[in-house]
């Protein structure tokens, strides 16, 4: 007979820190015995909000499986200090850097390993660099649909400006994308689908690949598609098989469901959700 499920606690909102370093945090505690910990790195711009529903299910799932689990709005999103404007891709390095040490002060000696990431589209990215770069590994990283390319993703940003022109009766932006991308390199911030994008932001984001960003960590990689059975992207062979190259431990999982984080209405994959719980539960890549 299976051991009754746990019940995962309500989420516990907060600021980390104050005034303009002030960040809004939600915070699941494990269920149980604590098995490890995650940080939820969100998406870009509106993404982050068409996604919420999504990371709320996920966050739920994992701290009934015995993880604790930071949902933290990064600087200039949700309910942090700052504007959009403001943000800063290094700032967001910090602010994982701050999210994984509350972790740790927060569980003390019943973390049994650092925290990992889990990261969906651009928060994939973000978290990608941010284990390139920090101190301490993450135990692994959890990845939903990755960008893999950031000048691939800050050109179809672009492009929402560009239609955006178009639809409110313009002619639309001359020269298109390259045009605004000028630009953003002469230092000019851009008003895009309700978000001020500055050109630091922009040109940050732009120099990023992910199969140049190889982790020190194993990788859990789940990507949607329209129909069962399609295999991943050939974008997506090509990054795994690099970090493969480096002696990165991958698995990988390609399902059907909606792409919930660009969808009209407030849409949902519970095949994405029953994927990344049964990866947990296996526990495939423990120290």
């Amino acid at each position: 007979m299976k051991p009754a499920a746990t019940a995962a606690a309500p989420a516990r909102g907060f600021f980390l820190g104050s005034g303009a370093a002030a960040r809004y945090g939600l915070y699941y505690a494990p269920a149980g015995r604590c098995r490890g910990a995650y940080q939820y790195v969100a998406p870009f711009a509106e993404e982050m909000n068409k996604a919420r529903r999504m990371a709320a299910l996920q966050a739920r799932a994992m701290s009934a499986a015995g993880y604790a689990v930071l949902c933290l709005d990064l600087h200039g999103c949700g309910d942090s200090a700052g504007d959009f404007a403001d943000a800063r891709w290094e700032g967001w390095l910090d602010d994982l850097a701050r999210g994984a040490l509350w972790l740790r002060q927060q569980l003390g000696d019943a973390l049994p390993q650092a925290p990992g990431l889990w990261g969906l589209r651009m928060g994939a990215l973000l978290a990608l660099d941010y284990a390139k770069r920090c101190a301490e590994a993450p135990a692994d990283l959890l990845l939903w649909q990755p960008v893999l390319s950031g000048s691939s993703a800050l050109t179809q940003f672009l492009r929402l400006k560009v239609v955006g022109d178009m639809l409110a009766g313009g002619a639309g932006q001359p020269g298109g994308t390259a045009a605004l991308r000028s630009a953003l390199g002469a230092g000019s911030a851009l008003e895009i689908a309700g978000y001020t994008l500055a050109p630091a932001l922009a040109l940050a984001i732009d120099a990023l690949d992910a199969g140049q960003l190889a982790p020190p960590c194993p990788v859990r990689w789940f990507e949607l598609a329209s129909q069962p059975g399609q295999p991943l992207t050939p974008a997506a062979n090509r990054a795994i098989g690099a970090w493969q190259a480096d002696g990165v431990q991958v698995s990988a999982w390609s399902l059907a469901g909606p792409q919930f984080w660009a969808t009209q209405e407030i849409s949902t994959s519970p095949a994405l959700l029953a994927a990344s719980a049964a990866a947990l539960r296996e526990d495939c890549h423990a120290s």
